[in-house]
């Protein structure tokens, strides 16, 4: 295993309103305070009854999703929390994946990468212990 499954990120609009229309549909808490995650007008996250959390982030010139028209595709991505960027880099460009932005010059705690159908991820470096 080289990494968790941190939350499912859609991207969107407006991601305040979004969150908010989840948690009337299943429930949860809307920014709950979590290490993991910087909350404000670009990102906001849901924290479900379940455990799972999605997130939201805004896109500018947002096209929403014509399902099943491939002209304008769904839109979201996995984030994977990991001990150590490097480490996990090296096993998943090994396993297929190319990598979008190393973050190279910033000292930001994820970095983006592509799967091998080209669908985006992110590697998040995670701390020890619960959220």
């Amino acid at each position: 295993m080289i990494a968790e499954l941190q939350c499912v990120v859609l991207d969107c609009p407006d991601p305040l309103r979004l969150a908010e229309f989840y948690r009337s549909l299943i429930g949860g808490r809307v920014n709950q305070v979590d290490r993991r995650w910087a909350v404000g007008d670009d990102w906001a996250t849901l924290h479900t009854p379940a455990g799972s959390v999605l997130a939201f982030q805004r896109v500018a010139d947002h096209r929403p999703p014509r399902w099943p028209d491939p002209e304008h595709p769904q839109q979201f991505h996995l984030d994977f929390g990991v001990p150590d960027l490097d480490t996990a880099e090296r096993e998943v460009v090994a396993a297929g994946a190319a990598v979008l932005d190393d973050g190279a010059g910033t000292d930001r705690p994820w970095r983006v990468y592509a799967d091998p159908a080209g669908h985006p991820f992110c590697l998040v470096k995670h701390g020890p212990g619960p959220s």
